[in-house]
């Protein structure tokens, strides 16, 4: 078992990490601006999958082909700057379709498709994943051994407070939209907002990150 003051430390570095915005906390205020509140939650559940997974292969060795390969780096880094840049410009293609879902002609996005989304876009996060890799082996106390169980429990630290966050800054931003969505014109333009900052998210990433 863990030491409970290695998890204590562990949470308290991830505070800062976590309830800044990063690309899935942007994303995800993105999509709820985009598709209000129940948009930016499922896409809190798909990024939050994203990160389990993301904290599994951890734990089983992905750090050494991440170390080893970084083609491999590069190759995940472009491809989730390419799909937040695609999601962006669907949002803006699809605008009016989402402000009539908020204004009561539902055309809604299927959930599936939105936790889908979410999963993408945080499994695509190499920065986010190397984060992890970096940070996550610093907690693990090696005289105790049980790395991969160690790595889990705290990953489960990670996992549980980015719930917490993401969620929070999901609901901030869909009550705005909610707001706005008295007018289907101000709505549509909430929409038009997420989509740009989808796209300026990726581009940045693109551009950026090394």
């Amino acid at each position: 078992m863990i030491p409970a003051e290695n998890l204590v430390a562990f949470g308290l570095l991830c505070i800062p990490i976590i309830v800044i915005p990063g690309p899935s906390v942007l994303f995800t205020i993105g999509r709820s601006l985009a598709l209000g509140k129940t948009g930016g939650l499922l896409t809190v559940v798909g990024s939050i999958f994203a990160a389990c997974v993301a904290i599994l292969l951890i734990a089983f060795g992905l750090g050494l082909l991440l170390n080893r390969f970084p083609l491999v780096y590069t190759i995940v880094k472009i491809a989730g700057a390419l799909y937040l840049m695609y999601l962006g410009i669907q949002a803006i293609r699809h605008r009016k379709a989402e402000t009539d879902a908020a204004t009561g002609n539902p055309k809604k996005q299927s959930a599936w498709v939105t936790i889908w989304q979410g999963f993408a876009v945080g499994i695509t996060n190499a920065k986010g994943i190397l984060f992890l890799v970096a940070i996550l082996p610093l907690f693990v106390d090696t005289k105790i051994g049980n790395y991969p169980v160690q790595i889990l429990l705290l990953g489960a630290v990670f996992v549980v407070m980015a719930i917490i966050s993401d969620s929070a800054w999901a609901l901030v931003a869909g009550v705005a939209r909610d707001w706005f969505a008295k007018s289907p014109k101000r709505i549509e333009v909430f929409g038009i907002l997420g989509g740009c900052l989808m796209i300026i998210l990726g581009l940045i990433l693109l551009i950026l990150e090394h």
